[in-house]
C-alpha cells in the first residue's frame, strides 16, 4: 500500500506527516525559505510512489459569494473558470464551492463561494517541487474546507457553527453555514496563558461576529450562534470560565483530547496541536472540492485509474476462482455419479450370469431365445379379443333403446367368408381384396315404431348402423328389414313380421382391420 504523506504549510515552519488509520507521524519539519524548500526536494527523492496531500493553514485567504446560473457539465466549468479569472489574477489555486440553489421568480440560480489565497507564491514553490519529483499529488486543501468535516465529526448539528481551534500556525476560526464553508480566518498568536488565551478566543469571536454581519453573512436578527471550541490540552477549564453564553453567542468548549478520540485518532507527535486534526481528516476524509487542478493531480488520478484496473482484474481473477471451483467440484460429482452407474452395470451384469446361468440347457443359443420371444410379443399383439368390440356395441346400443338385440357373432376372417342371408346393402370398395378383419355380426329388431312404417324402421336401422362406425370399425355390409328392388317392388320382411305380431329384423355386419 501506498504511503501517504500530509504536508502542513504555515507562515514559519512546513510539517510533513505519515497519515496511518488512526496514527500521525511525523517524517520531517522544513523551515518556510529557501533552504527548507531543498531539503524537500531531497527528502522528495527518497520517496517515490508515495501519496501527497498539501494542507495550508495561512493568512490572507480570500472569499467572495457570488450567484450564476444553474448549469451541470461543460457549461458549467467554463462558466466557473471565466468567474474565477475575473476574480483573481493567478486561478492556480482558486476554486468555486458550492453552497446550494437559489430560486428566483426569472430563473434558478446557484450560489458560490470562491475562495483563492491573496498570496499564492508561498505555496507555488512546494508545489512545483512536487511536480518536478514526479509526485502522486491527491489534492491541495486548507484547514478552512476541512473545517465542515471537522464540525461533523464533533457532533454540531447547528446551522450555523463557528469552529475555533489554536493551531500551530495560530488561532484558526471557520464560520460555516448549514454544513457550508462561508468564511474563514487566521489569527497570529504568541505565547499566551491559558487564561489569556481564552480572552483571546472571546474578544476575536466577538469581531469576526461583528465582521460577519457586516457582511451580510450573518443576519443581524439572527439567534445566537454556536462556537465550537477546542481547547488545548489540560486548558478546558480555563476556557469554559471565561467563555461565557450571551444573546448572539453560545459556546461549547471540547477538550483536546476528547476531539482526539472522536476522530480515533489514538497516536501523534509530540507537540502537535489542534492541527493534527485537519492533517488527520485531509488524510482520511478529504473534501471533494479542493484548490489543486486536474493537470497538478494527473499521476494521482492515473494513479486511481490502475489500481481501478487491478481490483477489477482481481475481481475478475476471484470470479473465475470461483467458478473454476465450481465446474471442478461439477466434474467430480460427474465422475462420482459414473464410478455409481459402472459399478451398478457390473453388479447388473453379475447379477444377469447368476440368473441365467440357472436356466436349463437349450439346444439353442440366447439371441434365438430373445427373437423366440419378441416374435411371440408381436402375434399376441396382432390377436384379437372380442371384448373391445362387445364394449363398443354396448355405448352405441344404450343410446338406442328401440333397437333389440336377438343374437351377436364374433369372428375373425375375411368379409367375404361371412355370409348374409340376403346381402343387398355393401359399401363401396366392397368388391376389393380386403385384409384379415375382426367381424362382429349383429342382428336385432326396431320395436318403437309401427310394424307397417316401412320408411321408419329402415332409418332407424340406417342411423343404428351409423352410430356403429367409429372406433376403428367400419361397416362391412347391413341387411334391411325391406329394400326396394331394381323393378321397383318393395321386399324383405314385409306382412310375414305383421301377420306374426314380431317387428322386422336386421343385420349388420362390422369389421376392424388387424394391424
Amino acid at each position: 500500500m501506498a504511503k501517504r504523506l500530509i504536508l502542513y504549510l504555515s507562515a514559519d515552519e512546513h510539517y510533513l506527516y505519515r497519515a496511518e488509520r488512526t496514527a500521525l507521524e511525523l517524517e520531517g519539519k522544513f523551515s518556510a525559505d529557501e533552504a527548507g524548500l531543498n531539503a524537500f526536494r531531497e527528502y522528495l527523492r527518497s520517496a517515490q510512489g508515495a501519496l501527497f496531500a498539501v494542507l495550508a493553514d495561512l493568512a490572507g485567504e480570500d472569499f467572495h459569494e457570488e450567484q450564476i446560473p444553474y448549469l451541470r457539465g461543460a457549461d458549467r466549468e467554463a462558466l466557473l473558470a471565466r468567474r474565477l479569472a475575473q476574480r483573481y489574477r493567478d486561478t492556480r489555486l482558486a476554486a468555486a464551492l458550492s453552497l446550494g440553489q437559489v430560486l428566483t421568480p426569472e430563473r434558478r440560480n446557484e450560489r458560490l463561494l470562491l475562495a483563492s489565497f491573496t498570496n499564492t507564491q508561498q505555496l507555488s514553490q512546494w508545489l512545483d517541487a512536487l511536480e518536478e519529483a514526479g509526485a502522486r499529488l491527491a489534492g491541495v486543501y486548507s484547514t478552512a474546507l476541512v473545517a465542515p468535516a471537522l464540525a461533523a465529526a464533533l457532533g454540531a448539528r447547528d446551522a450555523r457553527v463557528l469552529v475555533v481551534s489554536a493551531n500551530h500556525a495560530g488561532l484558526r476560526q471557520c464560520y460555516l453555514e448549514n454544513g457550508r464553508l462561508r468564511f474563514a480566518r487566521l489569527e497570529r498568536i504568541g505565547e499566551l496563558a491559558p487564561e489569556a488565551l481564552a480572552g483571546f478566543v472571546r474578544s476575536e469571536t466577538q469581531r469576526l461576529l461583528q465582521y460577519l454581519i457586516t457582511l451580510r453573512a450573518l443576519a443581524r436578527e439572527a439567534g445566537p450562534m454556536q462556537v465550537l471550541v477546542i481547547a488545548p490540552p489540560g486548558q478546558r477549564a480555563a476556557f469554559e470560565q471565561a467563555l461565557h453564553a450571551d444573546g448572539r453567542l453560545t459556546f461549547r468548549t471540547i477538550d483536546y483530547a476528547d476531539a482526539l478520540r472522536a476522530l480515533k485518532l489514538r497516536r501523534l507527535p509530540e507537540g502537535a496541536a489542534a492541527e493534527a486534526l485537519f492533517v488527520h481528516l485531509a488524510a482520511q476524509k478529504p473534501p471533494r472540492q479542493q484548490f489543486a487542478n486536474r493537470d497538478e493531480r494527473r499521476r494521482y488520478l492515473l494513479w486511481q485509474l490502475q489500481r481501478a484496473i487491478v481490483g477489477a482484474g482481481a475481481a475478475a481473477f476471484c470470479l473465475c476462482a470461483l467458478v473454476g471451483g465450481s465446474r471442478s467440484l461439477d466434474v467430480i460429482n460427474v465422475r462420482t455419479a459414473t464410478a455409481e452407474q459402472r459399478e451398478l452395470a457390473r453388479s447388473a451384469a453379475q447379477q444377469y450370469q447368476r440368473i441365467t446361468s440357472s436356466f436349463p440347457v437349450t439346444d439353442t443359443s440366447t439371441e434365438n431365445l430373445k427373437a423366440a420371444v419378441v416374435e411371440f410379443r408381436r402375434i399376441a399383439e396382432r390377436s384379437s379379443n372380442p371384448e373391445p368390440a362387445f364394449i363398443h356395441i354396448s355405448r352405441v346400443l344404450q343410446k338406442y333403446p328401440q333397437v333389440e338385440l336377438d343374437a351377436l357373432r364374433w369372428s375373425v376372417g375375411k368379409p367375404g367368408e361371412v355370409r348374409l342371408p340376403t346381402a343387398r346393402t355393401q359399401p363401396q370398395g366392397a368388391g376389393e381384396p380386403v385384409d384379415t378383419m375382426v367381424l362382429v355380426e349383429i342382428s336385432g329388431r326396431v320395436n318403437a315404431t309401427q310394424r307397417n312404417d316401412y320408411r321408419g324402421i329402415t332409418a332407424q336401422v340406417q342411423s343404428f348402423a351409423s352410430a356403429l362406425v367409429g372406433a376403428g370399425y367400419e361397416l362391412v355390409r347391413t341387411q334391411l328389414p325391406f329394400d326396394v328392388t331394381s323393378e321397383g317392388v318393395l321386399s324383405g320382411d314385409i306382412g310375414g313380421s305383421a301377420e306374426s305380431g314380431e317387428a322386422p329384423r336386421f343385420t349388420v355386419l362390422l369389421g376392424r382391420r388387424l394391424r
